[in-house]
């Protein structure tokens, strides 16, 4: 799949959304390179791999291009050979809300405590319903794309999120 992927990403409060979830997955995410904007990222999905190539954010973090390709589940562990140091660790939890589908992630690792979601749109004037569980908007705010994330995890944040908002990890 390739074009222009239009999201808006946004925190999550509480943890309502598994109950509604109609799926989850497990993700594990490195970049091969990541820097003004654009990135490479090797995927595992469960036991499926992707490449993803996207280009830099326009319009307030709300429009890039994004190219992906599923690749064989070796091909993304030798892959991973070749990604800058950090690993994204998350389950992905998939919410429908009205006509639209809510991806929402939970990290785990240096990022455990962080709850986002995004909601991919056909434009960027697009009308949706929003489930309870989300929070302020986050879009454009780069502390929170994942490439960030990996090189300034949020247990680096010092507790700069409300408390709505931070979650509690298993122990």
């Amino acid at each position: 799949m390739s074009g222009l992927e239009i999201e808006r990403k946004f925190l999550v409060r509480g943890d309502a959304y598994k109950r509604v979830a109609e799926s989850s997955s497990r993700i594990k995410q490195g970049y091969i390179c990541s820097g003004r904007g654009r990135t490479v990222r090797v995927r595992i999905r469960d036991n499926r791999g992707y490449l993803t190539i996207k280009g830099p954010s326009a319009n307030g973090g709300i429009t890039r291009y994004e190219f992906e390709k599923e690749i064989t589940i070796e091909e993304a562990e030798e892959l991973f050979k070749l990604c800058e140091p950090g690993v994204i660790d998350k389950t992905r939890y998939i919410v429908r809300a009205g006509t639209h589908v809510f991806e929402v992630d939970e990290f785990y690792g240096d990022n455990a405590g962080l709850v986002m979601a995004e909601v991919e749109l056909g434009s960027e004037n697009e009308t949706y319903s929003k489930p309870d569980f989300i929070g302020d908007e986050v879009t454009g705010d780069r502390r929170f794309y994942n490439s960030s994330l990996r090189t300034y995890p949020f247990s680096l944040w010092g507790g700069s999120l409300p408390p709505e908002y931070r979650t509690k990890q298993p122990e």
